[in-house]
């Protein structure tokens, strides 16, 4: 009998042993850009006097997944409730960062629509650059939680634009081929309602201008977010900041230079008087588009309502109709099917 009570008490002895070998496996916490961090049980354990219930539930949740950022633990969340300074080093110390991060940091890829990718290299800017880790991740540059920025973002100061300014490092308003390399800016077509479509070529526009000159002053990053009427642009906005007449063709007219093949078809109109019907290939022939657009008539048709009594008084077809230019619009029928 006593063999048989010693190995009982032997297994009993072990279960506990086989169980908290069972439960306090490392944890890896893997990243997608740099070595994974390994965190110790054993190690805590032993420092702690293997007492779980100094981290569990108290500091972490075994139910819940939440993910903490750099800029959580220095907040004294997760990993940071201990290492503060006070009873383990403080997460917040840059020299401190290799205790847990082992390894190089690797270079970071980001896919960007509609241009080459972007890679940023840990290596150029924290070696060659002599920038730290704390330099971009203090919690403010980069948090974590940064995942798509836009250009127009970066310009204002977030992540990259913080130091790519122009001041600290070349600025992100521009030199677009300094991160996307190999990137040949596409043409834009912009598909317009009663008229022929409009082409943006990059490649004639860079031969004569630099990418900043455009971006973002004049032109978001995103093709498509900015609409702008013909009217606006000849008030200086979109395209009609250059073509204003003077640093190149305006557009005020000269119509077939952005819209290749465009002719103007006639505009009927419907009145009491008759309907009358207004013919873009007559008056061509004798008039530029910039003579009537947009001085007397908006692009859009039925934009401008006029009565006879205003043409009377020289608007609206009465601006050449006046009996010197061309006929008095007291002729109706040479406009009104009567």
């Amino acid at each position: 009998m006593k063999p048989l009570r010693f190995l009982l008490l032997a297994l009993i002895l072990l279960l506990p042993t086989v169980s908290l070998a069972k439960e306090t496996k490392d944890i890896s916490f893997s990243f997608k850009n740099a070595e994974a961090v390994i965190f110790s049980h054993d190690f805590h354990l032993e420092k702690y006097n293997n007492n779980c219930r100094i981290c569990h539930n108290a500091i972490f949740n075994l139910k819940s997944k939440t993910k903490f950022t750099m800029a959580d633990m220095e907040k004294t969340k997760s990993c940071g409730a201990c290492h503060s300074g006070v009873k383990a080093f403080s997460v917040k110390n840059e020299k401190d960062c290799t205790k847990c991060h082992k390894g190089k940091p690797k270079t970071v890829t980001f896919k960007v629509k509609g241009a080459t990718d972007v890679a940023f290299s840990h290596d150029s800017h924290v070696s060659k650059a002599g920038l730290s880790c704390k330099s971009c991740h203090d919690g403010k540059i980069i948090t974590g939680k940064d995942k798509n920025v836009s250009m127009a973002q970066m310009e204002k100061g977030r992540t990259c634009g913080a130091c790519h300014n122009g001041k600290r490092a070349f600025t992100v308003a521009g030199n677009c081929g300094n991160c996307h390399k190999g990137m040949s800016p596409r043409e834009i077509t912009f598909k317009l309602k009663g008229v022929t479509d409009a082409v943006f070529s990059h490649q004639v526009h860079i031969g004569m201008f630099k990418c900043p000159d455009c971006h973002t002053k004049v032109f978001p990053y995103k093709a498509g977010s900015l609409k702008a009427t013909m009217a606006s642009m000849e008030t200086g906005k979109s395209c009609g900041t250059c073509h204003n007449g003077k640093d190149a063709f305006t557009v005020a007219g000269e119509c077939d230079k952005c819209h290749k093949g465009y002719k103007p078809g006639i505009i009927p109109f419907k009145t009491e008087a008759g309907d009358a019907s207004f013919s873009h290939e007559f008056h061509l022939g004798m008039f530029k588009c910039a003579d009537c657009h947009t001085k007397v008539f908006p692009f859009k048709a039925g934009a401008l309502k006029a009565k006879m009594g205003d043409m009377d008084k020289g608007k609206s077809c009465g601006a050449c109709h006046n009996g010197k230019d061309a006929f008095k619009t007291e002729d109706c029928i040479k406009c009104h099917k009567m």
